[in-house]
């Protein structure tokens, strides 16, 4: 799934990662002894749903937008481990996380677009993937991904044991094409791909 230049870049960022942690609280304490298997792998394992859209007749990379980044899962690891496919954007409203991204993109020299907002300040800025992780719910996530999203983009959200849920409350306000997959680094968790998004009509 990844070559060695790619394992180097994400073993710095897991050393930046310990070394910033305790300095400030960029993920669950618990996790760093995991860290690799709970954030890296959690991350990567969105790799071979993105590689399936993208195109073999063209050489324009995929934009892609990860909302609410905060240590860069699974955005920059994305960005990291796709540099010729993928085009990231990163939004993240804390400026302590924006200068631990900052600096891990500087050393392991993959160039990101850095957006220090909430994410419902950014305007005209289009993609064709949208990601998340830990963010909010799913309703939530939707309507946070809609302004970015064109006619043929996708959703992939890392969610956890309450993604049934959140997909029925979702169901309320949105209309969308779903494709559930189980998580390869949590039994209660789930990866959702969603696509054509748009907002419920009347229920009748």
């Amino acid at each position: 799934m990844i070559d060695n230049d790619i394992r180097q870049k994400l073993e710095t960022y897991a050393k930046l990662l310990e070394t910033w942690q305790k300095k400030m609280n960029l993920v669950s304490p618990s996790t760093i002894p995991v860290m690799w298997e709970r954030h890296f792998e959690d991350s990567l394992q969105l790799l071979p749903y993105i590689d399936q859209n993208v195109s073999r007749e063209t050489f324009s990379p995929l934009k892609l937008i990860d909302l609410g980044s905060g240590a860069g899962f699974p955005g920059l690891v994305l960005a990291i481990a796709r540099p010729k496919t993928l085009d990231v954007t990163l939004i993240e409203s804390d400026l302590k996380k924006c200068l631990f991204l900052e600096n891990v993109s500087r050393e392991t020299f993959s160039p990101v677009r850095l957006l220090r907002s909430r994410i419902e300040a950014v305007k005209d800025l289009k993609a064709d993937i949208v990601t998340a992780r830990a963010l909010a719910s799913l309703d939530q996530l939707l309507n946070y991904a809609f302004p970015f999203l064109k006619e043929d983009s996708t959703c992939f959200f890392l969610k956890g044991k309450t993604a049934d849920e959140e997909i029925q409350m979702a169901k309320k306000s949105w209309d969308f094409e779903l494709e559930i997959f189980p998580s390869l680094t949590d039994s209660t968790g789930r990866i959702l791909k969603i696509s054509h998004l748009q907002r419920a009509g009347p229920h009748v």
